[in-house]
């Protein structure tokens, strides 16, 4: 495994807990009264603008999981319209699995969805840069032993990171502490957020650690 490789994972994991923090700090200087608890609607949507654009940034610069084939642009067009129609169907999935968990079905319609939309571009979005609307892929790199790579490693690192995040954030919610960051969803997606880091952070940290027992072969 090249260390070369390690060291691009890390540093666009790097870049990518990066766009969350610089969410949070610079829309203040252009937004009156911004903040992350007091407008937290607001910085839903710029995190998880902010995190998906550099997301698909990163792709087109790095191409971990290029293909050799070169393809038409009718067919990319229609690549991107399925990733278009995947991401949105994650989130209405979230959105569902989150009203089954415990969240208003009608009250904070709203927030519940942004929610929803900043866990996919958390997870979805990913698999979809990096593996395209490709289901099977995806259950393969979910799978055990699935990785192929250590960007798709890296992917369900994250991914369960923020997931489980996200599970863990909703545990304050119920608490009579009333604190201004147990409305619904502010626990929840800080939560998310902050597993979604401590994944990037810790995949290329697990990674390096452990590769000389990493061995990828191709399916």
């Amino acid at each position: 495994m090249r260390e070369a490789e390690i060291r691009r994972l890390l540093a666009a994991n790097l870049l990518c807990a990066a766009s969350v923090i610089l969410a949070a700090v610079v829309p203040a200087f252009f937004l009156h009264g911004f903040s992350v608890l007091g407008t937290h609607l607001t910085w839903l949507c710029v995190c998880s603008v902010c995190v998906a654009t550099l997301n698909i940034i990163l792709h087109l610069f790095l191409k971990p999981n290029q293909s050799p084939k070169r393809s038409s642009f009718a067919h990319k067009i229609s690549r991107f319209l399925k990733c278009c129609i995947y991401f949105f169907m994650s989130c209405i999935l979230f959105h569902a699995i989150i009203v089954l968990y415990g969240a208003p079905l009608i009250e904070s319609v709203t927030e519940t969805f942004l929610f929803a939309v900043l866990l996919s571009t958390f997870t979805t979005l990913q698999c979809l840069c990096l593996l395209g609307p490709n289901i099977q892929a995806w259950i393969r790199v979910f799978s055990k032993n699935g990785a192929m790579s250590i960007w798709e490693s890296s992917l369900q690192i994250t991914t369960v990171c923020s997931i489980l995040g996200a599970w863990f954030g909703a545990f304050p919610i119920p608490l009579d502490w009333d604190r201004p960051w147990q409305v619904w969803p502010i626990s929840c997606s800080l939560g998310a957020t902050f597993g979604y880091m401590a994944g990037l952070i810790i995949a290329p940290l697990w990674i390096h650690w452990n590769r000389k027992q990493l061995t990828y072969k191709s399916r």
